[in-house]
């Protein structure tokens, strides 16, 4: 129920509805209350809704429950930074990265140096968020697209001006001394910043706009009704009149837009020929697109996946590369800058570098979680994970190995034999003495369920090693299971072909026999049963109808018992009812 509600809360909190991120992770910890992560969940959302310090609370308790987790630092830190506790904020990302060397962190960190260092200046642009308004990349063409702002476009100055911010967007408030920011922002904040409407189709410009200074000096402020906007006052200058400026239609004179239509005219070529694997075509028409509007950083990532598709990795991981630097400087979405790092994650893939083509998933990952790229970084650590595992088979050292272990076993140092035999195991996975090895000093450190682990692996690894299912006999009888005990030596003696093992095999098998036998002293054939039964397995072969009718045959003809027997499926089974009591012999 609590992952349930986590995947919703983070559903929710991709959506930005944040109100209903917070009620489902407060739900989910409610259910499970020492769920770290459900707490650096919620100080995500809350932050989100800029509520700084219940974001921090919620931090603090993440760092509480689980104090190596490096996230919860990176949470903390957020919260301070919106609280505009820098140096606190340092601290907490600094506290992280001692921890792991995330990009999340250094990201983060650097972005509370900056935020410090632009305070310090007096620039103000972060604490009115003007920064990331005037930084999209999308800002020109919601701006053409806005009847209020579109005419200003045909200053070139103007764009120009537009164009600084974006590279620069720190200077957005000394740009507001320019009247015509005032439309820019009320169109980027989806409001009427001069407060008040025109009457549809009036050409007329809002009161206080104009080129002339000083500034329009506002009423006087009145105690009823209240105050109304410097730029409504009844003392601003008049307007100047509608043909004093020029009303253009943009399509027709920015000739940005008719340059990225040009790109974009490019780009569908380029997809058509990708689609039709014409993948040198494609190429040109991609590189060509962005020659003409280096402002769309797709035209890149769709040359980097011509590039790919040709086998020319380098090519790609270059016009990746490139895609990644120039959507930085843009501010690109991150969703297209954690493309590009995905795909030159796929090239280093290609070209056998797992090392370098996890550090880009990784990277990928940091900008924008994708279950592709997730995908791919967990088959791409599975592979690394197994060529060094290859890579690190030696027999002649898993022998040296294994004698060290020896060693350290008769000395009575059986944790260090442990260590010994589990480097002897990897060395050598294949050879079942490191596990039959290990096994013992298992059993020496009563660490049984360990050490029947092992036996039963050297089995795996070699079903006819006997002294497997001699050690694993010993194992059980230690446990007290003189059942499977006995099934354990039997399998034994089956195995031993030779009789290199027959005295050891026949003296475990006779101590099986005695404690079995001391274990039911007295007890009646309907305990016997009730015991027996009580193993899944006695259960299932009794509930089997062949055995079923095996058995009733035999009751009647016991010498049938014996012709059955020849079946090496039904002959361990009866061997299993007899070990457990419920088929007596003589």
């Amino acid at each position: 129920m609590a992952n349930a509600l986590k995947d919703q809360g983070n559903k929710a909190f991709q959506a930005k509805d944040y109100d209903k991120a917070i009620d489902l992770f407060s739900q989910a910890i409610a259910l499970d209350p020492n769920n770290f992560v459900l707490f650096s969940n919620r100080s995500a959302a809350k932050a989100g809704k800029r509520q700084y310090s219940a974001a921090l609370v919620d931090a603090e308790q993440c760092i509480k429950i689980n104090p190596a987790w490096s996230k919860g630092y990176a949470r903390k830190g957020a919260a301070l930074h919106g609280q505009r506790r820098y140096d606190d904020a340092v601290a907490a990302y600094e506290t992280g990265l001692k921890l792991e060397d995330s990009p999340a962190l250094r990201k983060g960190l650097q972005e509370v140096k900056d935020a410090k260092a632009s305070d310090e200046r007096g620039d103000g642009a972060d604490a009115l968020g003007l920064g990331k308004m005037f930084g999209d990349p999308n800002l020109i063409g919601k701006l053409a697209a806005n009847p209020r702002t579109a005419k200003h476009l045909v200053d070139p100055g103007f764009v120009e001006q537009l164009r600084m911010l974006q590279r620069n967007p720190s200077l957005a408030q000394g740009a507001l001394n320019d009247p015509r920011m005032i439309d820019v922002l009320g169109a980027l904040m989806g409001i009427d910043m001069q407060g008040f409407s025109r009457e549809e189709g009036s050409d007329e410009l809002p009161p206080g706009y104009q080129k002339a200074e000083p500034e329009p000096t506002p009423a006087p402020k009145p105690t009823s009704p209240p105050p109304q906007p410097a730029a409504s006052s009844s003392k601003a200058r008049e307007p100047p009149k509608s043909e004093d400026v020029k009303m253009a239609d943009p399509e027709e004179d920015d000739e940005d837009a008719k340059t990225r239509k040009e790109a974009e005219a490019e780009k569908k070529l380029g997809a058509e020929a990708y689609k039709a694997k014409k993948l040198d075509e494609a190429a040109v028409h991609f590189q060509k697109a962005w020659d003409i509007w280096p402002q769309d950083i797709t035209f890149l990532t769709n040359l980097a996946a011509a590039y790919f598709e040709q086998g020319e990795y380098d090519k790609c991981i270059e016009a990746c590369d490139k895609a990644v630097d120039e959507g930085r400087s843009l501010r690109a979405d991150y969703k297209l800058v954690a493309k590009a790092l995905g795909r030159t994650g796929n090239a280093y893939a290609k070209k056998g570098d797992l090392p370098t083509a996890i550090k880009f998933y990784n990277k990928s990952l940091t900008e924008h979680r994708t279950p592709d790229v997730l995908a791919k970084l967990r088959e791409a650590e599975r592979t690394q994970a197994e060529a060094a595992r290859l890579e690190y088979i030696d027999p002649e050292k898993a022998a040296q190995a294994r004698e060290e272990g020896n060693a350290l076993f008769h000395k009575g140092d059986f944790a260090g034999a442990v260590k010994a035999y589990t480097e002897a195991i990897k060395r050598a996975p294949t050879d079942p003495r490191g596990y039959n090895n290990r096994a013992n000093a298992y059993t020496k450190l009563v660490a049984l369920p360990e050490a029947l682990k092992d036996t039963d692996e050297a089995i795996k690894v070699d079903p006819t090693f006997v002294k497997a299912y001699v050690r694993k006999s010993h194992v059980l009888f230690a446990m007290k299971d003189f059942t499977k005990a006995i099934e354990a030596i039997q399998r034994a003696a089956d195995v031993d072909t030779e009789k290199k093992h027959d005295r050891e095999i026949r003296e475990q098998m006779t101590r099986c026999e005695m404690e079995m036998y001391n274990q039911r002293a007295g007890e009646s054939e309907e305990e016997t049963l009730q015991r027996a039964m009580r193993d899944p397995e006695i259960a299932s072969i009794m509930g089997d109808p062949i055995m079923q009718s095996i058995l009733q045959q035999a009751q009647g003809d016991p010498a049938a018992l014996q012709d059955h027997m020849k079946n090496p499926a039904v002959r361990n089974n009866i061997m299993k009812l007899i070990n457990a009591g419920i088929i007596k012999t003589r």
